[in-house]
């Protein structure tokens, strides 16, 4: 022996290799196509979640294809050196399961703070009710889309509960996340690289428990699963034609004849019949009569009329302006905040019936009550 290994040694050590860097650290595991599947689902979903979390955010986002893998509750709090925001939705309509997702404590404070109309730059202190409220609606829009796109897949209604999210540090507390309920020891992992414009280059994981990842599968396919070829049917036989005896065609005479006679049923069976028209009597025909509509109105009926709807109230609102705010100036509101609204001092005021603006006039004191005196009447 020189010393050097063959081809096949090789061959057989990278292939153990790579076989040892495959094997998931789970005891569970799906099958080629159960996994293809999950990984087909969360890719469609996820890239409907992301066009809508784009419009709330008014920030391009971006989410990869993603990786399926098998994980268990200390990989994941290895991977999770921080608190971590887990995000609870339950499918209560089409499918029954429950669907985790974590994310990170920067990139919560990022989508809230983007949420409240800020920049996405106030990421300091700690995270509050605030935080996990506005990620919270933000999660239940996104998988509120992707559950619509669900539904498309599966040709079925598939309806969420509204998320829930928590702070949980994997580090401290994995035995609570282990035995709550809607987690197990060993999960399926469907991982994302997400992008918010040029504020998070993060990543955004699913968790699925093992039996939901199935059920999943099992709906995904219906009857037919992937990988097997659909039954063909089997195929017509046409009949063959008859051949005529020899004796036939050799009488003298005869074989054009029969021939011919044979060949006429081929032919009108190719040739369409054309259906037969039947002659058509003779209608007179005149143009319909109808009654003149009567164009003058009485009077007396008009009043009449109007007297049916004289006592429904009606309700009047006098507009003094408007503002457009935002949802972090709304916040900062208190006693003794200044709204300024988009008309001047001594400007008419609008008037409003039932929502539609039929006058204007000006503000005017009556007995220590504020009244309007109008000034234009709306054409």
């Amino acid at each position: 022996m020189d010393g050097m290994l063959s081809q096949e040694e090789i061959d057989a050590l990278t292939g153990a290799a790579s076989t040892m860097t495959a094997a998931p650290s789970s005891t569970m595991t799906l099958t080629d196509a159960e996994r293809d599947a999950i990984g087909e689902i969360a890719n469609i979903n996820m890239g409907t979640a992301a066009t809508t979390l784009s419009t709330l955010l008014n920030n391009k986002v971006t989410i990869t294809t993603p990786k399926v893998s098998y994980v268990t509750i200390n990989e994941i709090s290895a991977q999770y050196d921080k608190p971590c925001v887990f995000i609870h939705i339950s499918y209560i309509d089409g499918i029954s399961g429950n669907n985790v997702l974590i994310l990170k404590e920067h990139d919560v404070k990022v989508i809230t703070d983007l949420m409240m109309g800020g920049d996405g730059s106030n990421t300091d202190g700690e995270l509050t009710e605030l935080h996990l409220s506005a990620i919270s609606e933000a999660m239940n829009q996104m998988m509120g889309s992707a559950a619509t796109s669900l539904s498309s897949m599966l040709d079925k209604k598939v309806d969420i509960s509204p998320p829930t999210a928590s702070v949980v540090d994997l580090n401290d507390s994995i035995d609570d996340v282990t035995v709550s309920n809607f987690l197990s020891d060993e999960l399926v992992q469907v991982s994302f690289d997400m992008r918010i414009g040029d504020l998070v280059d993060s990543q955004i994981m699913q968790l699925y428990p093992f039996d939901f990842a199935r059920d999943l599968y099992q709906k995904f396919v219906g009857e037919v699963g992937i990988g097997q070829e659909p039954v063909q049917p089997e195929p017509v036989v046409a009949p063959e034609p008859q051949q005529m005896p020899e004796q036939t065609a050799s009488m003298p005479g005869m074989g054009m004849d029969m021939n011919m006679a044979a060949q006429q049923p081929q032919m009108q069976q190719a040739m369409p019949q054309q259906p037969y028209m039947m002659p058509t009597p003779n209608v007179n025909v005149q143009p319909a009569q109808f009654q003149p509509f009567n164009a003058g109105v009485s009077p007396l009926m008009q009043q009449e009329n109007i007297d049916l709807i004289m006592d429904v109230p009606l309700e009047v609102t006098v507009e003094l302006g408007r503002s457009n705010k935002s949802i972090k100036e709304i916040l900062d509101f208190s006693p003794g905040t200044i709204i300024e609204l988009n008309k001047l001092a001594g400007e008419p005021v609008d008037v409003l019936v039932n929502g539609k603006f039929v006058a204007k006039g000006e503000v005017v004191v009556i007995e220590e009550n504020f009244g309007i005196r109008i000034t234009e009447i709306s054409k």
